[in-house]
């Protein structure tokens, strides 16, 4: 998180008394009650600035309390003459003391990586700083500028044509290019297998392999990410109920009933989520206090303080509170289909362009969106959570939601025969169910229920300003409801006198 941040937030803290201020204003009667307009105007206001105070409250309440001391060393400077310094003299060997191949296909590989190289020069040095700061904020820079560089990769992948596509990707690796068999997990499905004398237990064992330690450690970064036990189930048995769905177009997805639910959902997803969210509690209750290195005394605190420096900057505790309005229900049910389109992603892109999971790539791939999902997901809920201050959705957040299109949009491209084979029925029938369910209850709880709300709320207002109307006064009279009728009264008093 970034300093900046915690100075809006102190900004924020500063101004909720104003606000505070003038709510009291017009409790205590300052504002003329006798004008409707006027009135109704300042209770709009009212309203208006103690919703803005519960929000800065409610904001303030999940950001952890940071104290720095401010040390801005070697380490945290921007450097960008060094880096030019150090990029020309490189540009400058190459072009007067080394002697240019004469291969056209090695000059064009050299030729792009060093266009890439000079670009995440530029952009270590010059990118505008995303929300994270610790390690560096180049750190997070660097991975913003190979979120550009990989979109842009994704979007040529895109227009050429399958056979070009899928035969361009041996000039990355020579072994890539070839029609690879699926493995299906499915078969026999025995947990214990009694005609295997030798090792009746050997549909387990085959399970077992490197994908199970995967699993868990991927779905103990995704908690980090997401910071919610609720959604973080949601989205994993939801992908199992894909690969259900799935399973007659990518044979990948055919597993053993255990294999999803045990395995799956329970072991490795389970355990991984319930470790990440011990590690949530631990840093949400982490003292987060910097003091320099050099102005810290003993070894021991300043080995402590190089390990803290890979955590984070402050924490601030995710609240996505989804049925609390229809913009944030959408929101959560949209970050959960990308989610989910995201995973659907790694298993479609490796069939379409032909890589083995074990590949370097497929393991980059990975690497990659840990790195770049939970800056996404911290600039999506600023942007859901504090729209006032974050007026629009980050750029990390905009790359990464591009990226899961686009390599969408390939699968279809290189695939639609198989993304077009029939889904079962039975399949349809409980995905329309869902589907129908979920639209129900969107109606339900932001249409039907609020209206039904507001009218009860109009109905009792109603009943209640009659009562208050035959409220005695200080002198003893009763008030009258308007102007009007205080104008009559008086005018039949002195009609009564003249008689």
């Amino acid at each position: 998180m970034t300093k900046p941040e915690s100075k809006r937030s102190s900004v924020a803290a500063f101004s909720a008394p104003g606000k505070s201020a003038t709510t009291e204003q017009v409790n205590n009667g300052s504002v003329d009650s006798g004008c409707p307009d006027q009135s109704s105007s300042s209770a709009g206001r009212a309203k208006m600035v103690k919703q803005s105070s519960k929000e800065s409250l409610h904001r303030r309440n999940t950001e952890t309390e940071v104290f720095d001391d401010g040390t801005n060393t070697f380490f945290w400077r921007a450097h960008t003459l060094t880096v030019l310094f150090i990029l020309t003299c490189a540009l400058v060997y190459v072009t007067l003391l080394e002697e240019t191949p004469q291969d056209t296909a090695y000059n064009t590989k050299r030729g792009i990586v060093a266009s890439i190289l000079v670009f995440l020069c530029f952009g270590v040095t010059q990118a505008k700083d995303g929300p994270f700061t610790r390690p560096h904020p180049a750190y997070w820079r660097f991975w913003l500028c190979v979120t550009v560089v990989y979109e842009l990769f994704l979007i040529f992948i895109l227009f050429q044509t399958v056979h070009d596509g899928r035969q361009f990707m041996k000039y990355i690796d020579p072994n890539l290019g070839v029609p690879l068999p699926e493995r299906d997990y499915g078969g026999n499905c025995l947990i214990y297998d009694p005609g295997n004398t030798t090792d009746p237990f050997h549909n387990i064992w085959d399970k077992m392999d490197g994908f199970v330690p995967a699993h868990f450690l991927g779905w103990y970064i995704k908690t980090l990410m997401i910071r919610d036990w609720w959604m973080c189930m949601i989205i994993s048995v939801m992908f199992e109920f894909l690969e259900y769905s799935l399973e007659h177009q990518l044979p990948n997805f055919s597993e053993c009933w255990w294999d999803h639910w045990i395995m799956d959902v329970l072991v490795c997803n389970g355990l991984g989520i319930y470790c990440g969210m011990k590690t949530l509690a631990w840093l949400s209750m982490k003292p987060y206090q910097w003091q320099g290195l050099w102005n810290i005394p003993t070894y021991k605190g300043k080995i402590k303080r190089i390990a803290f420096q890979f955590t984070p900057y402050s924490w601030v505790k995710f609240e996505w509170r989804p049925a609390s309005s229809l913009r944030r229900w959408l929101a959560v049910l949209g970050i959960i289909f990308m989610f989910l389109l995201a995973e659907l992603n790694t298993f479609y892109l490796k069939f379409v362009l032909w890589m083995p999971p074990e590949h370097y790539l497929v393991l980059l791939r990975l690497v990659f969106f840990v790195n770049v999902g939970g800056v996404a997901m911290r600039e999506i809920y600023d942007f859901m959570d504090d729209p006032k201050f974050h007026k629009k959705l980050g750029q990390q957040a905009w790359l990464a939601a591009a990226i899961t299109v686009t390599e969408f949009l390939i699968v279809v491209k290189y695939d639609p025969n198989t993304l077009m084979l029939p889904i079962p029925f039975f399949v349809m029938q409980c995905w329309f169910l869902g589907i129908f369910l979920i639209l129900i209850w969107t109606v339900w709880r932001f249409f039907i229920r609020d209206i039904t709300l507001r009218y009860k709320e109009t109905r009792r207002r109603k009943q209640e300003t009659p009562a208050d109307w035959d409220h005695p006064l200080g002198n003893g009279s009763t008030a009258a409801p308007s102007g009007r009728s205080k104008l009559n009264g008086s005018s039949e008093m002195l009609r009564h006198r003249k008689s």
